[in-house]
């Protein structure tokens, strides 16, 4: 394919006038009203529950109550200049016994789209963000074939209801988290640590996306905008000359990212994950039983653009490194057993690099955004893309009733520019969502962690746009990203 270039641009513009910008949020994060209108648990609910996995015990059953305060959100969008909001739709509220059409949910995200569209902001809706009814877990989750048929209903159903007015939709967001932290880590929702079993959940996911694009693609509009986001890194040897750390970066690179590049844009798995008897073992036989004649030319069903949710790149270690020198040992983390999300990845570990660090104790490293959407054009040669996550943690501190958070304006900042660079070389970029529209329930970190651009008082549930916010919506409003 033919890839954009900015060299079109006039020279007082960073980014084309059509280039998109918003911000992302997640349902099970902001909503709340977890058991309002015929709404079912999801596997967040109950794995909030379990004690020890979420940092401070807590849960979403309130989070910033967007379900009770989505007018007002909205109207906050709006004054910002935000061309575009990327939202999920909670699966237990639109099918709760993950058969039947819940019309009561339904309506939600009916007033929120009409509610978009009356304040000038295009909707673009995530169909999966982690939240799979409790049902279909104790049924078996995503190791069980079923889920995807039942994914494919709920598709149809929203899209029936949303449809006639939305054009842009993901099937799956960051299906690394869902399989790996869920089902071989344990850090997320469901909570399995079940080793290979990541591997089957992945390939379940895809194949749901797959048949998915496949459906609506027969049903739907010419002009929709049909994709999935994926979470992606860039992972280097922490040392170069070290083999072990050579080896550890090439397998952090296989099971996190090309496990899903490679059957998506390829229609195939790496070798590696096939003939690797020792760590890819699923209930005593090879994981890749799982997959059956035409799976993956369903997976590879084309799609018109790729997300790319990036916070950080990853300098892997096959060597042991004292604790307080690995990344995460600021950070308090859940009580839980450590477990590799990587299949037989337990002798992997992430050295500091001497980068800077996020709040979360994430290293900042956007020149590696570039480089990865370099080699998503010159390696896969992938649909055109937009930033569909990016952003940074940090504690914030209300003074005066604002609230001014220069280190993320400035990660923000740093990012654009990356994606500009690669816009500058030729990359295909038409879009930048922020995260977060607003500060919320950070899965396993529960409140712990401030990723909004609008800070949220849980206890008033005041919002107050954070300095990060108006850097953005200048940026927004201009297309320009620095002062010239």
């Amino acid at each position: 394919m033919t890839s954009r270039t900015t060299d079109h641009l006039p020279t007082d513009r960073d980014f084309p006038e059509s280039f998109l910008w918003g911000a992302a949020t997640a349902a099970y994060q902001i909503e709340g009203a977890t058991g309002e209108d015929g709404r079912s648990p999801s596997i967040w609910d109950t794995f909030s529950r379990v004690p020890g996995a979420i940092l401070g015990g807590d849960n979403g059953d309130v989070a910033c109550d967007h379900y009770h305060r989505m007018p007002e959100d909205v109207a906050l969008m709006k004054q910002l200049g935000f061309g575009a909001y990327r939202f999920s739709i909670a699966w237990p509220r639109v099918r709760p016994d993950a058969r039947n059409p819940n019309r009561a949910g339904i309506a939600f995200y009916d007033r929120l789209v009409d509610e978009l569209l009356g304040a000038g902001i295009l909707p673009w809706v995530t169909l999966y963000h982690w939240d799979l009814p409790q049902r279909l877990e104790d049924a078996g989750g995503w190791l069980n074939r079923d889920t995807t048929d039942r994914f494919v209903e709920y598709a149809l159903t929203t899209y029936d209801a949303l449809g006639d007015r939305v054009r842009s939709w993901t099937t799956m967001n960051e299906p690394w988290c869902s399989a790996f932290l869920g089902y071989t880590g344990g850090q997320h929702a469901p909570g399995r640590q079940e080793g290979a079993a990541g591997l089957v959940a992945a390939h379940h996911l895809m194949l749901a996306h797959g048949r998915t694009i496949d459906e609506l693609r027969r049903r739907g509009n010419a002009d929709d905008r049909l994709g999935i986001t994926l979470n992606l890194t860039v992972a280097e040897p922490f040392d170069a000359s070290e083999p072990a750390d050579v080896d550890a970066a090439e397998r952090v690179d296989l099971g996190f990212n090309r496990v899903f590049l490679d059957p998506i844009f390829r229609g195939k798995y790496d070798e590696a994950l096939l003939t690797d008897r020792d760590h890819h073992q699923w209930n005593g036989r090879p994981w890749h039983e799982v997959v059956r004649d035409g799976d993956l030319g369903v997976i590879s069903t084309p799609i018109d653009v790729l997300g790319v949710n990036y916070y950080h790149g990853d300098g892997a270690s096959g060597r042991p490194h004292p604790a307080d020198q690995l990344l995460g040992s600021a950070t308090p983390q859940p009580e839980r057993p450590t477990v590799s999300p990587y299949p037989g990845g337990q002798d992997i570990t992430f050295p500091r690099r001497g980068l800077p660090t996020t709040g979360q104790d994430w290293e900042i490293e956007p020149d590696g955004l570039t480089r990865l959407l370099l080699r998503l054009r010159d390696d896969y040669g992938v649909p055109p893309i937009y930033i569909t996550e990016n952003g940074a943690a940090y504690p914030d501190t209300v003074v005066d009733g604002t609230v001014d958070d220069p280190e993320r304006a400035s990660f923000f900042a740093e990012h654009l520019r990356a994606t500009r660079d690669a816009m500058a070389q030729g990359v295909d970029v038409r879009g930048y969502f922020a995260w977060s529209l607003m500060d919320n329930y950070e899965w396993a970190y529960g409140y712990s962690q401030r990723f909004g651009i609008v800070h949220v008082d849980y206890e008033t549930q005041e919002r107050i746009p954070k300095s990060s916010a108006q850097l953005f919506s200048r940026v927004a409003a201009t297309g320009v990203l620095s002062e010239r």
